[in-house]
């Protein structure tokens, strides 16, 4: 066990994984107003779209749009997820700096996700690394269903370990470690870390926990415990996965900058501010936020 980071980085998720389920189309403009208020609330990382088929996720449809009529913060990162080359070209077009790309440590997730072996999608990234090193481009890498699969069940360590060595091997100077499900519990988060830790430094993983059993903040603490001092996390908890039935959003980054502050481990995160921003973003998706911190300290109905 390690001692606690005396500082996290947060990878705010939710314009791009939060939001890309939902069923009405998000205005461009309501996307760019989150992403300066998560700015504005001290997020230095914020996944901003995804350059997809919009014939899969019609919500990303604007991602080029948006990305150019970006106004950028200094000192901010906005990543874009590309799932193949075609993808990354044309984030590339419209500004982007950052990429990542996705893999699953399941085969039959990979296959219902991108409709392509574990093998075949580690196969469509080495043109994208490649052309993201020419560009000078980063490249930060995810692997879903780490701690359980909704077709296989339980999925081994080792498993998880080779996809996330693959994806740093090939380039990625972070693998983001998800529980697309929500199933892992703090032992078995702390033998995945110590797992995969064997062929990818602990400084170079990140962890991605949904909340649908209530057990992220705990794996998420058991992960600090391990080393790891990078987290993805949406505000308001927006998300879930369409590909995983059942499974709620990811863990809100507003209960994540609780936990951090309680610690005493500095995240640069306003908390006050980026409630707001939950709030916000919520009434504009006529619901509740599903941050347990928001709704005790506002009282959203």
């Amino acid at each position: 066990m390690n001692a606690l980071p005396a500082s996290v980085r947060v990878v705010e998720v939710g314009p791009r994984d939060g939001l890309q389920n939902e069923r009405e189309f998000v205005p461009t403009a309501t996307k760019r107003e989150l992403i300066a208020r998560l700015a504005a609330a001290g997020l230095r990382s914020i996944e901003a779209t995804a350059f997809v088929s919009p014939k899969w996720v019609p919500q990303m449809a604007d991602a080029a749009e948006l990305l150019r009529t970006l106004q950028r913060t200094t000192g901010v990162d906005y990543p874009v997820l590309t799932p193949n080359l075609a993808g990354f070209e044309a984030a590339l077009a419209a500004g982007a700096t950052e990429v990542a790309v996705f893999a699953a440590a399941s085969e039959s997730f990979s296959r219902r996700n991108v409709n392509c072996s574990i093998a075949g999608s580690l196969a469509r990234f080495v043109p994208i690394m490649e052309a993201a090193r020419d560009a000078g481009v980063r490249v930060r890498g995810y692997v879903s269903c780490v701690l359980g699969c909704p077709y296989e069940g339980a999925v081994a360590p080792g498993r998880v370990r080779d996809v996330a060595a693959a994806l740093y091997d090939g380039g990625c100077y972070e693998v983001s470690l998800g529980d697309t499900i929500g199933t892992g519990t703090p032992l078995a988060t702390a033998r995945l870390v110590a797992c995969v830790a064997e062929r990818v430094p602990t400084h170079c993983l990140a962890g991605h926990f949904h909340d649908t059993y209530g057990m992220a903040i705990a794996n998420i603490y058991a992960a600090l415990q391990s080393g790891v001092a990078v987290f993805d996390a949406s505000v308001a908890g927006l998300g879930g996965c369409p590909y995983a039935p059942g499974a709620s959003g990811n863990v809100a980054t507003e209960d994540l900058v609780y936990l951090l502050d309680g610690l005493g481990i500095d995240s640069g995160i306003d908390l006050e501010a980026l409630m707001d921003c939950a709030v916000w973003i919520s009434e504009r998706l006529g619901r509740r936020p599903a941050s347990r911190v928001t709704l005790a300290r506002r009282g959203c109905a």
